[in-house]
């Protein structure tokens, strides 16, 4: 591993013998909670590993016992007598940060181990890929303190379903990793104990895929989730257009055609 950039919240490293480059939220005496610091650095982080032409994926963790406790209630408490414009300001800050995540090429994985709460959990939400330990554990529970989880919402929907996003911020249950899965939040759970090694196996057999077939396959889903049906398919079409395009593509045919004529020849 080799320590890349220097950040004040947040630790980047990139292991170029793989390709994963490793981020993490490095505020453990506060649970990994999201200031506006460290928002902004995160930011920067991931479009600084998208940039990087040795990164295949990206992975985002927390440092300490939890993935992210959600928002810094101490630093939205000194915003109270702030004005409409700097407030706003703030919230977009996290909404770019989302977009983002949504827009870099790279897939992004977020690892969850102990607790991934509002915007934390939104975070997780927020990555292409969630990872999670079997004891981790997952809510919005915004609605508690009389607030909610607004632009995570807009993801939150897409993941679950209108209903049951619905009952999770409504309720502001907290749910484990397993029901978490059963929803389509989490998409693979591991036993605790095994949790670091399996992610970081993950990451790396992901890193292994063709980087061009990914970062297409990605803007393809992003891209058409509002289009019509018809408007989906010609933009599929598109895609497969540029996918033949790449030298990724050719040469996988390439070693296909070969492997395949070599098993004819014996």
């Amino acid at each position: 591993m080799n320590s890349e950039e220097i950040y004040e919240t947040i630790k980047v490293e990139v292991d170029e013998a793989t390709g994963v480059a490793t981020i993490s939220l490095s505020r453990p005496e506060v649970r990994n909670a999201l200031s506006a610091v460290l928002v902004d650095e995160l930011a920067d982080a991931v479009a600084w590993a998208d940039a990087d032409e040795r990164v295949r994926a990206i992975l985002l963790r927390g440092e300490g016992k939890d993935f992210c406790a959600g928002a810094d209630l101490a630093a939205l408490s000194e915003m109270m007598a702030a004005s409409v414009e700097e407030q706003l300001g703030d919230a977009d800050a996290l909404g770019d940060l989302f977009l983002i995540l949504r827009r870099v090429e790279r897939p992004v994985v977020a690892a969850v181990h102990g607790h991934a709460l509002a915007g934390g959990c939104g975070l997780a939400t927020a990555c292409d890929i969630v990872l999670a330990a079997e004891d981790a554990r997952f809510g919005y529970p915004e609605v508690r303190i009389g607030f909610l989880p607004a632009m995570v919402m807009t993801m939150l929907r897409r993941a679950v379903g209108e209903k049951r996003a619905f009952d999770l911020v409504a309720t502001g249950r907290i749910i484990d990793a397993r029901t978490a899965e059963s929803y389509g939040l989490v998409h693979h759970v591991f036993p605790a104990d095994e949790f670091e090694a399996r992610s970081r196996e993950f990451l790396e057999e992901l890193a292994k895929h063709s980087p061009s077939a990914i970062a297409l396959s990605k803007r393809l889903l992003y891209e058409t989730e509002c289009h019509s049906f018809e408007a989906s398919i010609r933009a599929g079409a598109e895609i497969n257009v540029l996918a033949r395009m790449t030298e990724d593509y050719r040469e996988g045919v390439r070693m296909f055609l070969e492997s395949r004529r070599k098993k004819g020849d014996r």
